[in-house]
């Protein structure tokens, strides 16, 4: 269980709200321009993602919701049009640029968890700020902040194989936070848990989010879209709807 100790531990949102996603016009093509088989994985697409907002991006398979979450997480960069992270214009930046934005700004959750098998959680959880330079010492103690937050502190020293799925989602989760990223990624994050840890680790979701984190979770699960307060629907490489309401779900993908 969070505790509202855990939980009034999180950082706070600002009462200015900043704009933490913004796509301007934003388009992604594979292939040659004049190749029959041009693929417009995103075209021309727009939305703004204000701070302690929790949204949701569905669409069906080849909808280009995939392709703008890489955008979203500078994995990967525009064909045309401008993306600002936290204000900031990302898209032109050089790569080595790009990963260390990934690392202070983003906190990524996977549906596989992605823990290395040799570490233990708090390890696990060190990770992100090996690369951030922080001292050893404040690591262990962040680490361990981090995973007190989401339940785990009494798992410190735990590996992988000796948790459950939901534990190791945890972790996970501890791990993307530990760097107090301005914005939550998550892609499909359930997609490996049964549905009564579904429901343990959207509670998590919606604990963070309360605190003040901006969440944005890519799924195709109609259940967990439920949990949070905006969709963004994507069809074809564009947006269908921009600021669906979780009660308007089911009619309005119809």
């Amino acid at each position: 269980m969070i505790t509202s100790d855990a939980i009034a531990s999180l950082p706070e949102i600002s009462k200015s709200k900043r704009k933490i996603v913004e796509l301007q016009q934003v388009s992604k093509f594979y292939g040659e321009k004049d190749n029959e088989t041009l693929v417009k994985a995103l075209d021309g697409v727009s939305f703004v993602i204000q701070e302690g907002e929790y949204c949701a991006i569905m669409g069906a398979s080849g909808s280009g919701k995939s392709t703008c979450m890489n955008i979203i997480g500078c994995l990967d960069s525009a064909t045309s049009g401008k993306y600002f992270l936290d204000e900031e214009d990302v898209s032109n930046m050089q790569e080595s640029d790009l990963a260390g934005v990934r690392n202070l700004k983003i906190g990524f959750v996977f549906q596989q968890y992605h823990l290395l098998a040799q570490l233990s959680a708090l390890e696990n959880v060190m990770l992100p700020m090996a690369y951030a330079n922080i001292r050893p010492k404040e690591q262990k103690e962040r680490a361990a902040a981090a995973l007190e937050r989401v339940a785990m502190g009494h798992r410190l020293h735990n590996r992988p194989n000796q948790m459950s799925g939901g534990q190791q989602q945890r972790v996970a989760i501890a791990r993307a936070i530990v760097n107090n990223p301005v914005m939550l990624l998550a892609d499909e994050p359930t997609g490996a848990l049964d549905s009564h840890t579904t429901a343990e680790v959207m509670d998590l979701f919606g604990a963070l989010n309360a605190s003040g984190i901006t969440v944005v979770m890519v799924t195709h699960e109609t259940d967990v879209a439920k949990n949070t307060q905006r969709i963004i629907w994507f069809r074809d490489g564009q947006i269908i709807h921009d600021n669906l309401s979780p009660s308007d779900l089911t009619s309005a993908i119809k």
